[in-house]
């Protein structure tokens, strides 16, 4: 979001709505910096403010919600917290995503989550003894492209079985 959005929107937005795309992605990147300037994120802080009074004379009330109001304290958090990256729940939303696909049965969500991932960790043992390609022994994509016998147009070759 900090990097591509302001270059996606800048041909197809006015100049008005892409300078304040622009200066929410600056604000953004400047809090999820690696270091922080406390001195730079109290500016940062003034600017989130103005970057979202010049939203509100653009978008229509029902933009802000309470997550675009969150922006003005996100630089607060960040001098007191530190760095963001060390307090990102994205990790743990993205396990327990993959534990909420294994519930198979809405009345016990507990038993079919832990039976799935059981299931799966099985799976997964078992598969690192078996002869047969899984997500876990199969080559890299790039595997053999150093190799001199290679044909130009191996990309288009169908694969077949030599038995």
């Amino acid at each position: 979001m900090q990097d591509l959005l302001p270059v996606a929107l800048r041909c197809c937005m006015s100049k008005k709505v892409t300078s304040c795309i622009i200066e929410l992605s600056n604000i953004m990147k400047a809090i999820c910096g690696k270091v922080l300037n406390v001195e730079e994120l109290e500016k940062v802080q003034d600017r989130a403010a103005l970057t979202l009074c010049n939203l509100e004379k653009i978008f229509p009330p029902s933009f802000f919600t309470i997550m675009v109001h969150l922006v003005i304290h996100l630089p607060r958090e960040a001098i007191i917290g530190g760095p963001v990256f060390y307090r990102w729940m994205y990790p743990i939303e993205r396990f327990l995503s993959k534990l909420k696909s294994y519930c198979s049965n809405k009345r016990y969500p507990e038993g079919s989550i832990a039976k799935g991932y059981l299931e799966e960790e099985c799976m997964t043992f078992c598969s690192r003894y078996l002869d047969v390609e899984t997500r876990l022994n199969r080559p890299s994509r790039n595997a053999g492209l150093n190799d001199p016998n290679l044909d130009k147009t191996y990309l288009f070759q169908m694969s077949t079985n030599k038995s």
